[in-house]
Parts: C-alpha cells; sequence; structure tokens
C-alpha cells in the first residue's frame, strides 16, 4: 500500500494511545423483544457509536442493531458494496466516490459538522510555514483516493497557486499515517478527525484547515438493497428518527458526549471535547441545499481528476425516505 517504513515501536506506541480507534468492526449485538429486523450500522472510528451511547437513543429501538467500525471511509463503503452493512456514514467526497464505485447506496440524511475538522498537518519543526511551501514535497492522504482529505488538499494547493503535479502525493490508511507521523517520516499529511486531533495534540502544527474548502457536511447513506426490503427500511427510517434525536442531545449536552467519546475510544478527555465538539452530530432530512452543494463537490472533483467521472448527486439521493417532524 505505501513504501513509508516506520519502527515497530512507533507502531505500537500509536496503536496503545488510539487503541479504540481500529475496532475493526467488532460488534455488540442489542437484542430487543421479537425484534423486526437487525441493522448492520456502519461507523468510522468509533464516532456514530458514542453518540448514541451517550444519548441512549437507541434504547428501546423496535430493531436489533449491530455496529461495524472502520478507520476510514473507503473500507466502509467496500463493506456497503458487499451488502455487509445497511447504513454507513461518511463525509461528501467519500459518498460520491462510493457511488462512482458501483456501490448501491442512496444517500438518506445529512450531518452538519465544522470545516476544521480536518486539515493538513506537518511536523512542530518543519520549515513548511505555508501551502505554497509544499511545492516539491511530498503529502500523505488519508484514507484513500475520494476522501475528504484528498479534496481539502487539493482545494489548498489551488488556493495558494500550486499545480498538483507540483506536490507528490500518497495514500495511507490513518492509524499506519498516524505511527508514521508520530515517528517523524512524514513531514505533511491531510488527514480528518480523530486522527488531525491527536496528532495537533502530539505537537503537529496547521498549515491549513479546512475552513472556506471543505463543505462540512457529512451523510447516511443505506444500501439498495437493505432499502428494498420493507422490514430493513422501516428500521432505518427509525434510526433516522433516532439519530435526529441523538444529535439533538448532543448539542446540548457537550461534555456528557464527550465523556462518552472518551469512554469508547480511551482517549484523553481534552482530546474528546474537541472532537466531538466539531463533529457531524445535526441530523436532518436531505435538503435542496445539501444536494447543490453536493454537487458542487461532484463537479469539481470531476474536473480535477479526483473522480473520474461526474456523479449526478440526486440520482444517488432518496429524499423521501425520511421526513423529520418539525
Amino acid at each position: 500500500m505505501t513504501d513509508l517504513l516506520f519502527s515497530n515501536a512507533s507502531r505500537r506506541s500509536w496503536l496503545k494511545q488510539g487503541a479504540a480507534l481500529s475496532l475493526a468492526a467488532t460488534a455488540s449485538l442489542r437484542a430487543f423483544a421479537q425484534p423486526q429486523t437487525t441493522l448492520i450500522l456502519g461507523d468510522r472510528a468509533g464516532g456514530l457509536r458514542s453518540l448514541f451511547e451517550a444519548s441512549k437513543t437507541l434504547e428501546g429501538a423496535p430493531f436489533a442493531y449491530r455496529w461495524a467500525n472502520f478507520q476510514g471511509a473507503a473500507p466502509l463503503f467496500e463493506a456497503q458494496r458487499s451488502a455487509a452493512v445497511d447504513t454507513a456514514m461518511a463525509g461528501d467526497l467519500p459518498v460520491l466516490a462510493a457511488a462512482v464505485g458501483k456501490t448501491p447506496l442512496k444517500i438518506v440524511a445529512t450531518r452538519v459538522g465544522k470545516a476544521d475538522s480536518l486539515g493538513i498537518v506537518v511536523q512542530p519543526n518543519s520549515p513548511l510555514r505555508s501551502v505554497s511551501d509544499l511545492r516539491g514535497k511530498t503529502v500523505i492522504v488519508s484514507s484513500a483516493r475520494g476522501s475528504i482529505s484528498q479534496y481539502q488538499l487539493y482545494g489548498a494547493l489551488e488556493e495558494a497557486d500550486v499545480r498538483r503535479d507540483e506536490v507528490t502525493v500518497k495514500f495511507v490508511l490513518p492509524t499506519d499515517a498516524a505511527a508514521a507521523f508520530a515517528s517523524k517520516q512524514i513531514d505533511a499529511w491531510a488527514i480528518f478527525d480523530p486522527y488531525y486531533t491527536i496528532a495537533l495534540q502530539q505537537g503537529g502544527r496547521i498549515l491549513r484547515d479546512g475552513r472556506g474548502i471543505n463543505t462540512a457536511l457529512g451523510f447516511i447513506t443505506a444500501s439498495e438493497h437493505s432499502l428494498a426490503d420493507p422490514a430493513k427500511r422501516a428500521a432505518i427510517v427509525q434510526f433516522l428518527d433516532r439519530l435526529g434525536r441523538a444529535g439533538d442531545w448532543a448539542l446540548a449536552n457537550p461534555e456528557a458526549y464527550a465523556q462518552a467519546y472518551t469512554q469508547l475510544t480511551r482517549l484523553p478527555i481534552e482530546s474528546s471535547r474537541i472532537i466531538t465538539a466539531r463533529a457531524s452530530v445535526a441530523g436532518r432530512p436531505v435538503s435542496e441545499a445539501d444536494i447543490v452543494a453536493l454537487q458542487a463537490v461532484a463537479d469539481r472533483s470531476a474536473r480535477d481528476g479526483i473522480l473520474p467521472v461526474r456523479v449526478d448527486v440526486r440520482a444517488i439521493t432518496d429524499t423521501q425516505l425520511w421526513k423529520r417532524a418539525a
């Protein structure tokens, strides 16, 4: 996957600190009396699961569920493409990349976060002081082609009048890149939370964050196979209702949410407070404005060669499934 090398000691150090960030599709089945169906809920780095466990909004749900956790969007959507998960949660560009990769999905809900939850980070003593200094350098992007970090990097390069062919880009999954960054084998890394915050708290320095470049929108997708099943379709609507309530709870109880995130991930509470404060928490039905914003990302990504083809966002969106009550 990459020609980066780092010591086993460095890798063990990172994995010890962020052990729960690679839960690797562990799952806890919640049993309910005569459940109608079971949903496999795809998650990244424990973010969605911590929100629901803190808010307790899945308690008493009329369906059973299991969590399947992944370190990045690329492996999560591979699972959705193979029907291993019913729902997935990711940022704007990974959803588009999954659609290009023929993942049979529909966007069914929007999540709203903050654009400073990702960025380009460098070593504290790095001579790189601006994005223009990246000319002739190598930038590691996590997690794969078509990630929000790639979109962030290309937007920052365009803003700084740096041609993309003036920068060497390599794609590395977050935990591997984090170990290499911690051992100072990476100087410039385009990455998202929670890995972004951890890198900064380990001494990394922000070269450019996502504000003004990324939409800060995330999306919940459901597999077309699951939506075609009446029982699963009904369960997904129930799940989305609870997602909306969970977001309301998190916005009203930020400290409790941060504490729950710490308990799940084993990250320091200081890190969890930052991560949860800018996470995509608020959940809502997909609006026309969301479709327009995502289409702009799709068009720009096709123009810049991030995606090989243009995606018709409306064609992969189901605006009728979930109509949250006001």
